[in-house]
Order: structure tokens, then C-alpha cells, then sequence
């Protein structure tokens, strides 16, 4: 094989692993995660069924994965939205609302997937969890964290707290109070980040998704995700 066809091979590859990505993500958001099948994945990311088991060892793996992107690639457009900055109290703002945005905004998938983090087989460290654990490190780091290998899972916890409190069904909290408590346990202003009662551009609620799962464009330290 010419180094041109497996350069195209690979492409293909990738793009057929993202679509997989993207219709798991699109499928739990509006059916839940029992109501969605593997083959219902794969029909709505126009793929022949057994990619899907090439790619992910089960669906659970899969979901985990395509919420990880998601999630990696909300923090990411929220940090590196325009006014761009590289002051660590805003940037730690922003990491903040982009995560409980995702819990506000999409309540049944984000419990789908704190509900799959609680199974026997627990967390899935894939390439997207560990580009969004990366991007967290980074956020404590530039924070001013003397160190970030201990205070990124503190982050991480608090972060996976604030979700799991907004996302119990009939007694959610709002996101108001977790944003106050988080943001005061780092010494945020309330007016950094997006407060609750505004909205950034190509904010959470957006409905397409296709943005978070392009092949056009390899965010900071996206790489190959092939197999």
C-alpha cells in the first residue's frame, strides 16, 4: 500500500470512528442510554454494525467515550473562546461553567453517564478522558497550583459532585449555588466565566453537534485515535 492510500485509509478510519462518536452522544441525549442500541448507533452514523465492536469493546465503552469528547471538546471551545486569555482565575472560571453548563443543559446524558462512571467496569480511560483530564491539569496548573497532580483530581472530584448534584432526577439542584460554592473555593469573581444568566457563543444548548466531532480541524493535543 502507497504511503498516499494509507494516509486515506487512516482518514477514513477516523472519520468512522467519530461519526460513531457523535450519533452514541445523540442517541442517549434523546433516548437515554437502555432505549439505545448498538445498532441503533450504528445506523445513525451510516456504518456497517461491526465497526462499532472494531472500534469499542461495548457500548458502554462507547458512551463513555463519545460523553469524554463532548466534554473534552466544551472545556476546550469554552477556554479558548474569544476574548482569549491566559490569566488563570478566568480560565478556571470558564473551565467551571463549561462543565456544569453541559450538566445543565444536557441533564439526560450527562446522568447516563455519571450512572455508567458507577458500574463494576467504572471508568473508561480512553483517548478522549485522558485529553480532557490534560486540559483540567492545564487549568489548575495556569490557576497557580504548586501541585497540580494533586489538586487536578480535587478539581475533578468537585467537578464530578456539582454534575451528579444537578443531574438527580426530581431533586436537581440549580446550578446557581454549585457555581457560588466552586467559584468561592477558588477565589472567583461571579462575573468571570458566563454567569448563569448569560450565554456564550455556541453555548451548550446548541442542539448540533457536529462541531465537537469534525474531522476538519485537530484541537490542542488532539492526535491519531485509530486503532
Amino acid at each position: 500500500m502507497s504511503p498516499r492510500s494509507a494516509q486515506v485509509n487512516e482518514e477514513l478510519r477516523r472519520r468512522s470512528r467519530e461519526r460513531l462518536l457523535q450519533a452514541a452522544v445523540e442517541l442517549v441525549n434523546e433516548h437515554g442510554y437502555d432505549a439505545t442500541t448498538l445498532g441503533d448507533i450504528a445506523d445513525r452514523a451510516g456504518s456497517a454494525r461491526g465497526l462499532v465492536s472494531y472500534y469499542f469493546p461495548g457500548k458502554r465503552q462507547l458512551v463513555q467515550s463519545a460523553v469524554h469528547r463532548l466534554m473534552h471538546r466544551t472545556l476546550e471551545e469554552g477556554l479558548e473562546r474569544e476574548p482569549r486569555t491566559d490569566d488563570g482565575r478566568e480560565r478556571m472560571a470558564r473551565a467551571i461553567d463549561a462543565i456544569l453548563g453541559l450538566a445543565r443543559d444536557r441533564p439526560v446524558l450527562m446522568r447516563q453517564h455519571m450512572a455508567g462512571l458507577l458500574q463494576a467496569e467504572g471508568f473508561v480511560r480512553c483517548p478522549e478522558q485522558q485529553r480532557l483530564a490534560q486540559l483540567l491539569l492545564d487549568t489548575v496548573s495556569r490557576h497557580g497550583s504548586c501541585d497540580p497532580d494533586v489538586d487536578y483530581p480535587m478539581l475533578r472530584a468537585q467537578l464530578m459532585g456539582a454534575v451528579y448534584a444537578m443531574v438527580l432526577p426530581n431533586v436537581g439542584m440549580p446550578v446557581a449555588p454549585l457555581r457560588a460554592e466552586l467559584f468561592r473555593r477558588y477565589g472567583l469573581d461571579w462575573d468571570m466565566g458566563v454567569p448563569p444568566d448569560t450565554e456564550a457563543p455556541g453555548g451548550t444548548c446548541d442542539q448540533d453537534l457536529s462541531r465537537f466531532f469534525a474531522t476538519g480541524r485537530r484541537p490542542v493535543g488532539d492526535e491519531d485515535q485509530s486503532k
